[in-house]
């Protein structure tokens, strides 16, 4: 296996470079790469975009314009950690807006369908902490949530 690690290839219709220009455009240490295009006698038209490598929040993606025969749905997401509330407030914003869709306990949908958990640093700590009546109050109050709220989750974990 290579030293570097994994590239996650994500398959959209035609919306492979307008998609990676979003998700560059939302996370820092972001960055397009290389962008290949279909060449002639190709499954889809010539000189159209067939993948876009990108960087977004230091990891690596490569969006592939593969055709309507895939839809993204719940069984992959990706886990966004964040140390405060504005972070989460921030992308919970970003990727809910303009055809995104939220979801409970911290979970959404981006306007391509991709999802995503927006999630405090914190809470896998308190749903696993070794008292089970805080680790049971953490996890009553996040799933009564959609977007995670840090105070009110503290607050219940510590049982106030």
């Amino acid at each position: 296996m290579a030293a570097d690690g994994f590239t996650t290839c994500l398959w959209f219709d035609t919306e492979a470079e307008e998609a990676a220009h979003y998700y560059v455009s939302i996370f820092k240490n972001s960055a397009i790469g290389t962008v290949a295009r279909y060449p002639e006698e190709a499954p889809r038209p010539a000189g159209t975009v067939m993948t876009v490598e990108f960087t977004a929040n230091g990891q690596r993606f490569l969006a592939l314009n593969g055709g309507p025969e895939f839809k993204f749905n719940e069984a992959v997401s990706f886990v966004i950690h964040c140390e405060t509330q504005e972070e989460i407030d921030y992308y919970w914003t970003k990727l809910t807006e303009n055809g995104g869709e939220p979801g409970p306990c911290g979970w959404l949908k981006d306007k391509y369908g991709v999802s995503w958990q927006v999630t405090p640093d914190r809470l896998d700590e308190m749903v696993s902490d070794p008292d089970p009546a805080k680790a049971q109050r953490a996890m009553t109050a996040m799933l009564k949530m959609g977007k995670l709220d840090i105070a009110a989750l503290e607050k219940a974990y510590a049982g106030e």
